[in-house]
């Protein structure tokens, strides 16, 4: 039978266990934040280094599909469990029409295009951008951006209108309009064989546009299982990770990602002749 002492000692440790528990819980809970975008209210969810680094963080932001949230993008992307280290961002859209699908845009989304929707999205971006800088220490040479469908063409539309800002992309599922006016950064694009809601057609045409844009070759070479990496004259290279599925996000995306975004920043794309005209 155990004493008084042991059973003391038993509650003491139990006691420290949950305390143990309860604080790794709250160091992976995010962070809500609001801002007021031309008097619309907008929130996102920020998730934080556990441990702060002596050196500053990488910033990347993930943009959902139209009609998802920012809760749901945290959950498929998973960016804050494969890079740690960095500030992880998911922002929450907005109703917005969509050109596929819900034309009378009664679900969350981005805009398409530059001046759309007196640019709320790109000033939304630009105020969580300021306010990590102004709480947390961001490396501005790491700043990076990925999403899906919609959230794949609006990082596209990031890279369009705020290119001295993102050190590398990668947009999934995706296509815009926007691409021709890009300048040469490094890219990843996926895409599912599949893909009957943004046909991969069209999606191969997109690639074959950023890949002149960030001068790579035709051919490229193996870099992961199912992607290819075509070498760039403008220190940009592009990424192709095509997959034999359809228009659902790949569990493989977010480990592809980080490793990805952690080949690039923006001092060395610099150095290299990159993000020119």
């Amino acid at each position: 039978m155990n004493s008084p002492k042991s059973k003391v000692r038993l509650r003491s440790w139990l006691i420290v266990a949950v305390v143990a528990v309860s604080t790794d819980a709250l160091a992976d809970e995010p962070v809500r934040e609001e801002w007021k975008i031309d008097g619309v209210a907008r929130e996102a969810l920020i998730y934080v280094p556990a441990k702060q680094a002596e050196a500053a963080a990488p910033a990347v932001f993930g943009f959902h599909a139209h009609g998802g949230t920012m809760r749901q993008a945290a959950r498929s992307f998973r960016l804050h469990e494969v890079w740690p280290e960095a500030v992880v961002v998911y922002m929450q859209g907005v109703p917005t029409p969509g050109r596929l699908s819900d034309p009378e845009g009664k679900r969350p989304g981005w805009q398409h295009d530059p001046g759309a929707h007196d640019d709320r999205d790109l000033k939304f971006f630009d105020a969580v951008l300021k306010t990590l800088c102004q709480k947390y220490t961001i490396d501005a040479d790491r700043v990076y951006a990925t999403g899906h469908s919609n959230g794949g063409a609006f990082t596209y539309l990031l890279w369009a209108e705020r290119p001295d800002v993102l050190a590398a992309v990668a947009p999934s599922a995706a296509g815009s309009r926007s691409v021709r006016s890009l300048k040469p950064k490094p890219a990843m694009h996926i895409a599912g064989e599949k893909d009957e809601t943004v046909r991969f057609a069209g999606q191969q045409l997109t690639m074959q546009v950023v890949r002149r844009i960030n001068g790579c070759p035709a051919t490229g070479q193996e870099w992961a299982t199912g992607c290819t990496l075509y070498p760039s004259d403008h220190g940009a290279p592009f990424v192709s990770f095509i997959h034999p599925g359809d228009h659902k996000y790949p569990a493989e995306a977010p480990a592809l990602i980080v490793r990805f975004f952690k080949e690039h920043s923006r001092a060395k794309l610099s150095t290299k002749g990159g993000d020119q005209p």
